[in-house]
């Protein structure tokens, strides 16, 4: 199975993340903003409004994971339900950057329910087929890296869109619709691509998994698993509060114009992309945990710094994203990698292949964690007094954007630190528990 990952492999799997990434930053930090400050329906509104989206994944997410690991069709358990999924993410993500004039909560909720539906029957079963790909305990941490690495310079291909659309004088909301367009166009012969040129893994015979209590009961054991996805959760709150406040923390506590905010994204994930084979390379020395918590306490060293940078210092905020920047290189590709070797636990405690259920509740908890962040961001914004629709100098206001959007995080990743430091599947473990997954013929082609 690993002698199959060659590059032109790595790279018909991984291209699907190129456009499936070019909206993230346009649906997670733009989209927000755009509809409670273009749009005027309001933050705490929008706050709300994203978190009852989210509420969805409850139920979609562990969903997908049962469809695409127990009901395998003759096109196989993977590749139907993204060829939907993508489908219906797209029609959401036209929807949500097109809206027509008026538009109300309704059109928010209703859409963007739509696209993490449909981007959630996208990425389970993708996840799950890389984690099925290879059970080697570095060239995971390679293919993760191929399709995250991929996934950032499709996030980098879009921001380049609303910078180049500003410059020709269109308006910001023609730009995030030009991302939307461009993600579907280069996204439909992406997964064209992933799914006529790569093979599924082979699934022993008889094997039918079923999503019963026993099986979230078997979740629940895996101590690896929980400690890993409450590490995730927690470090996804970290990186969703910065995430959603990025624009209103440039446009009014940094005084950033739109060229400088474009610019100082492009730097940050530039970063991560030119960082990414650094963790990889750390991550063989010293273990796909510990390499992950070295990224996140750089990413702490360099942004509690923040709340000391005055307005205009836009060269000293350049360094601090340039730093977290090279850290979400991290971020993206190694706890993915150890995700795969929580599933290989599992699959030799249990005998069942779910690496579905397994990313189903890994992607759960993921957008759970943005949706809670935005929501809570924009709650205590409202609360402090801070309004993004009128032109303030409310102290209290921009004190408290600039602490939600810098120190909250770095006391979240602390937490998430602890959480990761005594991970317990290293390379040395894994590589056993692999033998034995052979030995009982678990390992497919």
């Amino acid at each position: 199975m690993t002698a199959g990952l060659g590059w032109r492999r790595l790279l018909a799997y991984g291209g699907p993340g190129f456009a499936l990434a070019m909206p993230t930053i346009p649906v997670f930090v733009f989209l927000p903003s755009f509809y409670a400050e273009d749009l005027g329906l309001g933050l705490a509104a929008v706050g709300t409004a994203m978190l009852a989206a989210r509420a969805v994944d409850v139920v979609s997410d562990p969903l997908a994971g049962w469809l695409c690991d127990g009901h395998p069709t003759r096109f196989g358990r993977r590749k139907p339900w993204i060829a939907g999924g993508a489908l219906l993410a797209a029609i959401g993500l036209l929807a949500l950057f097109m809206p027509p004039a008026g538009v109300g909560l309704g059109w928010l909720i209703g859409f963007t329910i739509l696209l993490y539906v449909g981007w959630t029957f996208v990425a389970v079963p993708y996840t799950a087929w890389g984690a099925e790909l290879t059970r080697d305990y570095d060239d995971r941490a390679r293919l993760t890296a191929s399709r995250e690495g991929l996934m950032l310079a499709g996030i980098l291909a879009a921001g380049a869109v609303p910078a180049i659309a500003a410059a020709v004088g269109w308006s910001e909301a023609a730009g995030l619709a030009a991302v939307a367009w461009l993600a579907v166009l280069v996204g439909a012969p992406a997964v064209a691509v992933l799914l006529l040129r790569v093979p599924e893994g082979r699934v022993d015979a008889g094997t039918r998994v079923r999503l019963t209590r026993e099986s979230l009961r078997a979740a629940r054991r895996n101590g690896p698993f929980v400690r890993l996805v409450a590490a995730w959760f927690v470090n996804g709150a970290a990186n969703g509060l910065p995430a959603v406040l990025f624009p209103l923390y440039l446009e009014h506590a940094l005084r950033a114009d739109q060229t400088e905010r474009g610019l100082l994204i492009f730097l940050y994930f530039l970063a991560g992309i030119l960082a990414m084979p650094l963790w990889l390379a750390l991550a063989r020395r010293i273990g796909k945990h510990r390499a992950w918590v070295a990224a996140m306490a750089l990413a702490c060293a360099a942004f509690v710094w923040v709340p000391l940078i005055p307005p205009g210092a836009i060269a000293a905020f350049a360094v601090v994203c340039l730093l977290t920047g090279a850290t979400l290189g991290a971020d993206l590709a190694l706890p993915p990698a150890m995700q795969a070797d929580v599933v290989d636990l599992d699959t030799l405690r249990t005998g069942q292949q779910r690496a579905g259920l397994f990313f189903a509740l890994w992607s759960m908890a993921t957008k759970l964690a943005l949706g809670i962040a935005a929501a809570a961001a924009f709650w205590a914004l409202d609360l402090a007094g801070f309004s993004p629709t009128t032109d303030t100098e409310e102290v209290a206001g921009l004190l408290a954007l600039t602490m939600i959007y810098a120190v909250v995080p770095v006391v979240l990743k602390g937490v998430a630190m602890t959480l990761v430091w005594p991970f317990p599947l290293d390379a040395r473990r894994q590589a056993v528990i692999r033998a034995r997954l052979e030995k009982r013929g678990r390992i497919g082609g």
